[in-house]
Parts: structure tokens; sequence; C-alpha cells
């Protein structure tokens, strides 16, 4: 009697506010559902889906995501390091060549800018894949060639890179000087530019070509070779010894000097201004004085990494290729920095002597 009471007592209490026990099931459910649909929707719009993997070949990225059901393109510059691959050095073997600094380049090479004498090396007469280090001598021939630099030069689907579908800020119809060109093509490794340099050269990119490599045979790079202008094939080799002897000719002319070195910089692209930035974060640090550099990586190439720099007083170049991690390259130059600062310099061969301090390799 008790229980049915209390049903009754409680009955009356919903009806007497409006409501039966069935109403109450359906509004409890339907705040149920609204609730579970607003926290998918606020779940919703937190999500990015991936739609598409970037290509780790190019300096800048480009991904396509999907937010609020919305197609979203955007491009960055890759940070990541790359997933593990095989490069021509590790191929060679040369991964197992130690070296005291333990250094993360498979081939490395320092030597004195004013006599030449080597101070270290690593591999240093290995013939590898250079990537991006293809475009000081692209920039050597443009600017021994005497093309007018004011010259406007436009961007065409023939630039395009479809071997490593590596991104550019340059898109198809972009018109820059010649002048430009070359300085994003050095300071950000331009690949659309670097294509454009060697296509508006007089016979068009073959025979851009034919210069490059007849420039590495009159700078004695005996072990080198050129297949385009951007570095983007894994066929364009050159050993370390050869790339010192190219960053010496280079070193001679200021423009390069200058658009190699830029931390960043604003180019006019088809009247409007746009920003570029370095791809060697060296060069923006006080502690660092640098004359002449390049970067590189493809994959079959690993990092890479051409520089001239004074370090105690004295003018040296660095190579290093093949160097594993994406700032490895960097750690591998401040490594020597070190060691050259630690050394007397009376052993530092310099006035005389052909022994490199350190040598190793194959």
């Amino acid at each position: 009697m008790y229980k049915l009471a209390l049903s009754a007592v409680i009955s009356l209490m919903f009806v007497s506010a409006g409501l039966t026990t069935a109403s109450v099931a359906q509004a409890a459910t339907a705040q149920s559902a609204a609730s579970k649909k607003a926290q998918v929707k606020k779940v919703k719009a937190r999500q990015t889906v991936r739609l598409s993997a970037p290509r780790v070949e190019g300096r800048v990225v480009k991904r396509i995501t999907r937010v609020n059901g919305r197609k979203k393109v955007s491009y960055q510059r890759l940070i990541t390091a790359a997933p593990a691959f095989a490069t021509m050095g590790d191929l060679a073997g040369l991964s197992a060549t130690r070296d005291p600094l333990d250094l993360k380049s498979n081939v490395a090479l320092v030597l004195d800018q004013a006599n030449s004498e080597v101070l270290f090396e690593k591999n240093s007469n290995i013939a590898l894949p250079i990537a991006s280090i293809t475009k000081m001598m692209t920039g050597l021939v443009v600017v021994e060639a005497e093309q007018d630099m004011d010259e406007v030069l436009t961007v065409t689907d023939e630039d395009v890179d479809r071997a490593k579908f590596s991104s550019s800020r340059l898109r198809v119809g972009a018109q820059l000087t010649r002048a430009n060109m070359l300085h994003i093509a050095l300071m950000s490794s331009e690949n659309r530019a670097a294509s454009a340099l060697g296509r508006n050269y007089p016979g068009g990119k073959p025979a851009f070509v034919e210069a490059m490599n007849a420039k590495a045979r009159e700078l004695g790079m005996s072990d080198t070779h050129y297949v385009d202008s951007s570095g983007l094939s894994k066929m364009n080799v050159a050993s370390a010894r050869d790339l010192a002897k190219l960053a010496m000719a280079a070193y001679e002319h200021p423009m390069l000097r200058q658009f190699s070195t830029d931390a960043n910089a604003i180019v006019e692209a088809n009247g409007r201004p746009m920003q570029f930035g370095t791809t060697n974060r060296l060069v923006a640090n006080p502690d660092w004085s640098i004359g002449l550099q390049k970067t590189g990586f493809i994959n079959e190439a690993g990092r890479c990494l051409l520089m001239q720099a004074v370090i105690e007083g004295r003018s040296v170049i660095m190579v290093f290729l093949d160097s594993k991690g994406t700032q490895s390259r960097v750690a591998d130059a401040g490594r020597i920095r070190k060691w050259i600062e630690a050394l007397k310099p009376a052993t530092l061969n310099i006035g005389g002597g052909s022994a490199p301090v350190y040598s190793t390799g194959m």
C-alpha cells in the first residue's frame, strides 16, 4: 500500500508539473541525443583530417586537409625528418667510416682557403649526389655568361618538377628578373627559379647543362657531372674535393656571395612582393661569419652543405655530404668549428706541409 501511495504521489507530482513519465523519458532521450550531437559537432570542429601525405623531397610541402567539412590547401616548410632511406653513400658503405669528431656526414672536407691545405677529410674523393649544391654551379654559369640580370623571366610548365614533385611558391606564369631568380635559387633553393635560369640560357637547358659540365672541367672537377640546373636528379654528382674547387671559384663573384648569404629578402614576382628566407640557419647566427653557402637535400644524397666561413681569423671551406638528420649538417659544421678553435696554429699546416690534420675514408 505504501509503495502504491508513493507511486501515486510521484505520478501526481509529474502531472501537476505538466509532465508524464513518458514525456520525461522522451525529454531525457532528446537531451542526451542533443548533448551527443553537440559533442560530436565540437569534436568535428576541432578535428582536421589529412587527405594527402606531404612529399618529403621538397623544401616546401603541400598539405591538403579537411576542416569542418571544407577542403583546405596549405604550404609548409618541411621540418620533420624524412623517413629512413638508404642514400647512395650508405649503399657504397660509407656509413661504416668513423672519425674522431663523430660527424653525422658520410663525407666531409675542410681546407684552408688561403693555401688549399686540407685540414680534415673523410671520404672526400668519393663522388655522390649533391642535390641543390648544384645551384652554386648554376649561379656561377649565369654570372659568368654576363646575361642581363634585369631581364624578366617567366616560370613555365617546363619548370615544374615532375620527378620528385617538390613544391614551389612560384606559380606557372610568375615573372621575376633574372637577378631575383638567381637570388631565391641560391638563398631559398627555389627549384623552379633554377630551372628557369637554365631554360633561358642561349640554347636552352641542354646548352646550359653542357656549360655547367664545361665549367667543371675547367676547374679540374674530374669527379663531377651535371644533368640539370636544380639538383633534383641523383645523377648530379661530385666529390667533396671537387665542390671545394667550386666554392673557391664562386667566392670570387660578389653577387654569389651576397645572394647565398642573405638571411631573407623580398623579391617582386608579377609586380608583387614575396618574402623568401635562407635554408641555412647559420647565416643569421651572429656567432658565424659566412661568406658563401649552399645547402641541398634529396633522398639519394642526404643532407648536404657547402660553406665558406671565417674561423679564428682564418678563411676555410667546408663541405659535408650525405648527412643524416635535418640539423646534422649544421651540427657537423659546429663540431668542425670547435675542433679548429681548439687546435694550436702550428698543427693546422698553415704555411707549409701537405699532410692533413685528419684524414680517413675510402
